[in-house]
């Protein structure tokens, strides 16, 4: 058969994701903090976007209106004014019918000022007074917590003279972590400076006096050491103690009486004193700012009995398209440079409020099933907590797998009970004993806890005993799955716990 060049056409179907499809799952997946600093970013790249400042209430799923709640203990109190609210606010019964259509679920927003929205802690709260009090603002209230770096600093300045010790020391303390730990072997560092061991111990027992006791400490022992002797606790008996710690942790008292020649009192008392110290002296001081979570979604209680699901629009950015420039600069452009970087402009600004409207209307969808399929947690708790998996949820609201797990990651709701990350609600399914219905791992988790909780020390469950039980209130389990559930509580064995609480007794006596 003759090789030669020809021209076929041929029909095909293929699947092209655009920048501004890759962009768009990308988005979905986004925090509440990530997502602002993208559209903070947009906002500086194009001229014709801009910030949309108008207060706005909470995007609901039902299209309705009400008051925006910010925390726990906000929808508890709120919960005696819903029989005030109208009963078009439903979302129980009519919830598989809310998304007909791909009509904008967010049809009315609250246009209610920000003087009718409760404001808890935060920038806004406090004890009273407005920011105008005083001549300086209230900049002039805020503080800076020290850093313990600065703190050990300062005692480094007043209790070392020599040059050369100061040195030393600034290293030492640049090499201690938040945890207050000395985080380089004394080795390593003598080596890099040049200078003997010796010369480093020396300066080093110096900044291991320093406050918080226990800081610069190279291990748990040594820091538990340098606060007892600080208490003037150090006797033998608590050097040996502290030098078998594991059996500490292990709750071994028995050998722990062994083998530092005590009775019951007083290994009591010691185990007593080592629990009061702190094994992590620099956690007082000024680590990494904790972030507060802010919920993306409210769940709220209806007279009725169904549950009201918003939009947090403290975590929606909203920006708008300036027309009136884009019309302006559209004429003033010259060059078909200029006119085609106003026309990317225009397109990329399209896109992206599309794109955060469409985010808005997933999230809702998701949250709304969420809610939908367990709303025997939102109104029981844990124990009432169904099995649930994405691929339910996605073929519930006609959305893909992927993307109902990029929405929830990352993604917080809150409601009466606190607040919950999305993916919180999908749990795995435990059998039933006989016909009965799937439980929860979750809520397996939660009575395995409940029942330790529930224990004397005359009646520490086992395992087995725990698996006994569950079987008895229909949940087919394996002990190995039990333990497993054990431990990934923190929750120690059935021994350790009987030894615990045999010398808490002890103690109490």
């Amino acid at each position: 058969m003759a090789m030669m060049p020809r021209m076929e056409l041929r029909q095909g179907q293929s699947l092209v994701m655009t920048p501004q499809l890759l962009q768009a799952i990308k988005l979905l997946q986004l925090s509440h903090l990530e997502l602002q600093s993208f559209v903070e970013g947009e906002l500086e790249r194009n001229p014709l976007l801009e910030r949309d400042d108008v207060t706005e209430g909470p995007l609901r799923a039902n299209g309705g209106d009400g008051p925006l709640a910010v925390d726990a203990e906000t929808f508890a109190r709120s919960e005696s004014l819903n029989s005030q609210e109208g009963m078009e606010n439903r979302l129980g019964t009519g919830l598989d019918n809310v998304f007909q259509g791909e009509q904008p679920s967010v049809a009315r927003l609250d246009t209610r000022g920000a003087d009718s929205l409760p404001i808890i802690g935060g920038a806004y709260g406090g004890s009273g007074g407005s920011f105008e009090e005083g001549p300086d603002g209230f900049e002039s209230g805020l503080t800076v917590e020290a850093s313990l770096h600065d703190h050990l600093s300062g005692q480094l300045d007043l209790a070392v003279t020599d040059p050369a010790d100061r040195i030393i020391g600034r290293h030492l303390i640049d090499a201690v972590d938040d945890s207050g730990y000395l985080g380089e072997p004394v080795a390593e560092m003598a080596e890099r400076l040049g200078i003997t061991v010796a010369r480093i111990e020396g300066v080093l027992s110096i900044v291991q006096g320093f406050d918080p006791s226990g800081v610069a400490a190279r291990d748990v022992c040594e820091c538990l050491s340098i606060q007892l002797r600080d208490r003037n606790r150090f006797d033998p008996a608590m050097q040996t103690l502290v030098a078998n710690l594991h059996l500490v942790a292990k709750r071994d008292f028995a050998a722990l009486k062994r083998i530092c020649g005590v009775d019951d009192e007083d290994i009591a008392d010691m185990v007593a004193e080592i629990r009061r110290l702190d094994p992590k002296p620099g956690r007082g001081f000024g680590g990494a700012t904790a972030e507060t979570v802010v919920p993306d979604v409210f769940i709220r209680s209806a007279p009725d009995g169904s549950w009201l699901v918003d939009l947090n629009p403290d975590t929606l950015p909203r920006v708008l398209i300036n027309q009136t420039y884009h019309a302006r600069v559209s004429r003033a452009a010259r060059s078909d440079e200029d006119k085609a970087f106003i026309a990317e402009c225009l397109q990329t600004a399209n896109w992206l409020t599309r794109s955060l409207e469409q985010r808005a209307r997933t999230i809702l969808k998701v949250a709304s099933e969420i809610v939908r399929q367990q709303d025997g947690f939102f109104a029981h708790g844990v124990e009432h907590l169904r099995p649930l998996n994405l691929k339910t949820v996605a073929d519930a609201i006609g959305m893909h797998e992927s993307t109902v797990s990029r929405v929830t990651s990352n993604k917080y709701l809150i409601c009466s009970r606190g607040v919950f990350e999305m993916k919180y609600f999908f749990s795995a399914a435990i059998a039933a004993t006989g016909y009965g219905e799937a439980h929860s791992a979750e809520a397996v988790r939660f009575r395995i806890k409940q029942m330790i909780d529930d224990e004397t020390p005359a009646d520490v469950l086992s395992d087995d005993a725990i698996v006994a039980r569950l079987k008895a209130g229909g949940i087919d389990i394996a002990r190995r799955t039990v333990a497993k559930y054990r431990e990934s509580l923190r929750i120690p064995s059935s021994m350790e716990r009987r030894r615990e609480k045999v010398a808490m007794a002890m103690g109490s006596r």
